[in-house]
């Protein structure tokens, strides 16, 4: 994964124009600080934050967390499950002074109390120690969409199609009830890829590599109608001189902002904002 340099007034700013560079969310991203903010007089900066990021790759845990989680599973695996309040047994008789001799086999007993079995976030022989090849996590990928189609009764198809040698596209066509799986400005697409990659990882502990989600070309169409919007924004700005602040986005479409205006002369743009509210700034250079 090739690393990008960014700069900020603070460590914080500078790690959002990494993000804002990379398309991603922060969870997806690994970061390094190169060089603290330096303040002057009067709280002036100085010198600003330097910090360069990257998609986070596929690490293998360390053989201590290994060796402990192994301890720890060994102590609770083989221990049986909770009594659920529907099964638990009813509450044992009270044991009056005249049946104090009765053996201990005939004697009622209270359920032990067991610590609650400790579940792997993978199944039994998916391991975080090397890469998964992204072909294998795009045919699950593809496999969970199947079936989210099939939830919706849809006649949809995916296909699976290598973008980079870092990114697959989970491309689904169909008919027009696909618009479900999009939402407004794209929403529901977005938590749709979320879950799908939270259940690639889930299954095969992989971190390494991109898996991007797409219904009927949605993505494709919004990055040329974002890019021509982008356009005559910047030149707006570049006639006014005025800069010009664009509504919330999310960090994949903050991206085809800077991109589009990168190839621009006379603008710039800075990113400002939390999110889900961050935005993107349009300024004559």
């Amino acid at each position: 994964m090739e690393w990008v340099e960014t700069t900020g007034r603070t460590v914080e700013e500078a790690k959002d124009a990494a993000l804002d560079k990379l398309g991603i969310d922060e969870n997806d991203a690994e970061f390094e600080v190169l060089e603290e903010p330096r303040l002057g007089l009067f709280g002036r900066v100085r010198s600003e934050a330097r910090v360069r990021a990257r998609v986070r790759p596929n690490r293998p845990r360390s053989k201590e967390v290994r060796h402990d989680r192994n301890r720890r599973t060994k102590g609770t695996g083989d221990a049986p499950a909770a009594p659920t309040p529907s099964s638990a047994p009813p509450t044992p008789p009270t044991v009056e002074p005249k049946e104090r001799g009765r053996s201990r086999s005939e004697r009622p007993t209270r359920p032990r109390p067991v610590a609650p079995r400790e579940v792997s976030p993978t199944p039994e022989g998916a391991t975080m120690d090397e890469d998964v090849p992204l072909q294998d996590q795009a045919e699950i990928a593809k496999d969970f969409l199947v079936g989210l189609l099939a939830a919706f009764e849809s006649d949809g198809k995916v296909e699976a199609r290598e973008v980079d040698d870092d990114t697959m596209e989970l491309a689904v066509e169909g008919g027009a009830d696909l618009r479900l799986l999009i939402g407004h400005g794209g929403a529901t697409l977005t938590a749709i890829q979320e879950i799908t990659r939270r259940v690639v990882q889930r299954r095969t502990g992989a971190r390494n590599g991109r898996l991007v989600v797409d219904v009927s070309g949605y993505r494709r169409k919004r990055k040329a109608a974002l890019e021509r919007f982008v356009e005559g924004v910047a030149t707006e700005v570049i006639a006014s001189g005025v800069a010009k602040a664009l509504e919330p986005m999310h960090a994949a479409d903050r991206k085809v902002v800077h991109d589009t205006v990168n190839g621009l002369d006379g603008v710039s743009t800075t990113s400002e904002g939390e999110e889900p509210r961050r935005r993107v700034v349009i300024s004559p250079s």
